[in-house]
Order: structure tokens, then C-alpha cells, then sequence
């Protein structure tokens, strides 16, 4: 789908299966908090391959899109790039992304929200998205900031992590411009 010199976004194949649940299990105290549905769907080669299934049925229906970011040097799965909560009325959708602790700090996740950012816009036709994000996920408020994704207000028990009480998140958004 989207190419640079560090890495591939690509719609996940079967033969992802085996790195995309390695990523998963080797990250799983990063995860467990704010990715926990798709952690825990993924925590097997078996597991990864019905969740790899069942997110290309999900891209061809439009009701959500799933992309892995791979790693151009050894076709490891890096992380995971989400468009959900999609409202195809306003053409607005949410991103969620996690990238393995191996390939944080790196810009990777910002040019390649920047670049699904740009796909989405032009060739799926959104005209919004949106970041939700916890203050104290820094790595993640930083990713929508440098993408221009403007801070819109803070959403009061939006969020609520496993055994958790609900969480205030900030809400960050990103307009088309046309």
C-alpha cells in the first residue's frame, strides 16, 4: 500500500500471522492497557491468523480498516495502524496505533499516521480524523500533535482500561483540507 525507506503499511496477509502475534506477546505489558481487545486476540499464531481473517473482511466492508506497519529490513511486524469507530455520513473516523517497543522512538509512527492520514483522505475518502488519547500516553499525544492533529477537549470517562476506573482522554482532531 504505502512505501518508504524504513517500512511497508500494508493490509495484513496471512503469512503475517506468526510476526504480528510476536509482536504482540513481546509487548504485552505496553498493550495490556490501551490495546487489550486487540492484544488478546492475537496472543497465538492461531489466534493472529482468524484476527488477520477477520480484519481483511472488515477492509473489503469498509467498517473498519486494519494496517500493519512492517519493517522493510526483515518483514517484521512493527505495529498496527486502525481506522475505527468509522461514520460514513460525515466521513470521519478514529485512529488507533501501537508499534512494539523495538521500533518506538524511531518517527515511525508519526510519518506513517501522517501517510494513512493522507491514503485516508484521498483515496478512502474520509474528511476527518480523530486521536483519543490519555495525557500521561505521551508517546501517543506526540504522535498526533506532530501529524497536525489539532487538541479539540478533553472527553470525561471516555475510557475505561481492564480493571480500571474510567479515564478522561483528549480528543485530537485532523480536517481534510480540500
Amino acid at each position: 500500500m504505502i512505501t518508504t525507506d524504513s517500512f511497508h503499511i500494508i493490509t495484513l496477509q496471512a503469512d503475517d500471522a506468526k510476526s504480528l502475534s510476536e509482536m504482540m506477546v513481546l509487548n504485552f505489558d505496553n498493550f495490556k492497557r490501551y490495546f487489550p481487545i486487540t492484544l488478546s486476540t492475537n496472543l497465538s499464531f492461531d489466534d493472529s491468523l482468524k484476527y488477520i481473517q477477520e480484519k481483511r473482511k472488515e477492509n473489503v466492508s469498509k467498517t473498519e480498516f486494519t494496517f500493519g506497519i512492517k519493517d522493510v529490513l526483515n518483514s517484521k511486524i512493527a505495529g498496527l495502524i486502525i481506522i475505527k469507530e468509522i461514520n460514513w455520513d460525515i466521513k470521519q473516523g478514529e485512529f488507533a496505533y501501537c508499534i512494539s517497543s523495538e521500533y518506538e522512538n524511531k518517527g515511525w509512527m508519526s510519518k506513517a499516521i501522517a501517510l494513512t492520514s493522507k491514503y485516508g483522505f484521498e483515496v478512502l475518502g474520509f474528511n476527518k480524523f480523530q486521536i483519543i488519547a490519555h495525557k500521561t500516553n505521551v508517546g501517543s499525544c506526540k504522535v498526533a500533535e506532530k501529524c497536525g492533529f489539532q487538541w479539540k477537549k478533553t472527553l470525561l470517562n471516555e475510557y475505561t482500561p481492564p480493571n480500571e476506573t474510567p479515564l478522561d482522554m483528549e480528543l485530537y482532531e485532523l480536517e481534510h483540507e480540500k
